[in-house]
């Protein structure tokens, strides 16, 4: 018996021993510790991928490809046909794109069409140029000086800094946009009684206007002129005579031509504002600021407090008028207004057409001490003129303020988008 089981022993040990590797090879897939797999890619590569084209110091995760928001009314009205988004830096617009029907938006950044005026009018045009050159993006900090405004007819825009917000995938969600309804006030308009002249006279006028448009003076000359023989009190008619007539060099019919209109309707702006270029041309400042103030009491938004910007369908340039305004209010010292109108001139000129506005408020910031803000001003007054005949005595001054202010050299500068 001792012998059997002995034996018996022995023969299930072979027999294990035999089956163990069996055993093992039937073991389920995944049962142990995974097989690391061979790398893809030397540990040396950086993973963080660059964007073609753009400063191998600027990572993805640090650039703005696009701006994404919803323009809305206050009064929750719907919004008018056109409304156009632009975003603003350093007092200059950027970038333009229409709004969708429904008030939302979306603005391409860093591409080809950056940094000029970009109005793709439609939103599936919009829609399929984010999927055009969708490497390119802008640095977040040169979106610092950069803001968002729409602009619509009768309205007015609140203004959106794109200083911290924050960016999610390479996105930016500015939020709503938020638009309000302005109401002209008395005055801004010009008189319907105007517009009761007899149809001869109408006649003439929209054949001087023809004719003015194609550079005809002469022409447009003699039908203002049948005009204003047909209908004395027509005004607009004595305007435009004032305007071919300054165009022509009569600079003395042409002020007695704007007189006329301003007699027969007084809340009449335009020919109050060619008298106040007039004026200026000549260094009259006490009539320039008389001029200009007849105007401004007429600007509706001169009435309210506006903190954006704002797009008015009326003919009259109010960013003109301020212009005069505080480049007169300067000349006899009266530094505050001065600096007052000129500021709202550069929140409504979003155009630029007033370079020499920016030379103003450079003398005004250097008299304040205010060395980073008259830099400003200078650097955009030399981009708007880079070939201007005074561009030496600019930049000597600029350097000058640099010195001053502690800032580095031009060469050191990067310039933002």
């Amino acid at each position: 018996m001792r012998v059997f089981l002995v034996l018996a022993l022995g023969l299930a040990l072979l027999t294990m021993a035999v089956l163990a590797p069996v055993t093992l090879a039937q073991k389920p897939p995944g049962s142990g510790p995974p097989t690391p797999p061979p790398p893809t890619q030397p540990p040396s590569q950086p993973t963080t991928s660059i964007v073609p084209g753009s400063d191998p110091s600027e990572r993805r995760e640090d650039l703005v490809l696009f701006l994404t928001g919803r323009v809305a009314i206050s009064d929750g009205s719907t919004l008018p046909g056109e409304v156009m988004v632009e975003r603003i830096c350093n007092s200059r617009v950027r970038q333009q794109v229409y709004a969708f029907s429904r008030g939302e938006f979306s603005m391409q950044l860093g591409s080809k069409n950056d940094a000029f005026l970009d109005a793709s009018a439609g939103g599936s045009s919009q829609l399929n140029s984010l999927n055009k050159d969708t490497t390119g993006g802008i640095p977040r900090r040169e979106l610092m000086n950069c803001e968002l405004r729409a602009t619509g007819p009768g309205l007015r825009s609140d203004a959106i800094s794109l200083v911290g917000l924050d960016a999610v995938a390479s996105g930016m969600d500015v939020g709503v946009l938020v638009m309000h309804r302005g109401a002209k006030v008395e005055g801004m308009t010009l008189d319907a009684r105007t517009y009761k002249a007899p149809k001869e006279a109408r006649k003439a006028y929209e054949k001087g206007i023809a004719a003015a448009t194609n550079g005809k003076l002469p022409e447009a000359h003699k039908y203002f002129e049948t005009a204003v023989k047909i209908y004395p009190s027509f005004a607009l008619a004595w305007f435009e005579l004032g305007s071919v007539l300054r165009r022509e060099n009569q600079n003395e019919a042409a002020r007695k031509a704007f007189t006329e209109a301003t007699t027969i309707d007084v809340k009449f702006s335009q020919p109050y504002l060619g008298l106040a270029a007039m004026a200026f041309e000549k260094g009259n400042w006490a009539e320039v600021l008389e001029l200009t103030k007849h105007i401004l009491n007429l600007d509706p938004w001169g009435h309210v407090e506006v903190t954006g910007y704002v797009l008015d369908l009326d003919a009259l340039d109010y960013a003109e008028a301020y212009f005069y305004h505080a480049y007169a209010s300067y000349k006899v010292n009266r530094i505050a207004d001065a600096e007052k109108s000129a500021l709202k001139a550069e929140r409504i000129d979003v155009r630029s057409r007033f370079p020499r506005l920016h030379l103003l408020l450079a003398e005004i910031f250097t008299r304040k001490n205010n060395y980073t803000s008259a830099i400003s001003q200078l650097r955009t007054y030399l981009e708007l003129v880079p070939h201007a005949g005074d561009g030496v005595r600019v930049r000597e001054q600029l350097a000058e303020l640099e010195k001053l202010n502690g800032v580095p050299p031009a060469a050191e500068r990067i310039d933002p988008k």
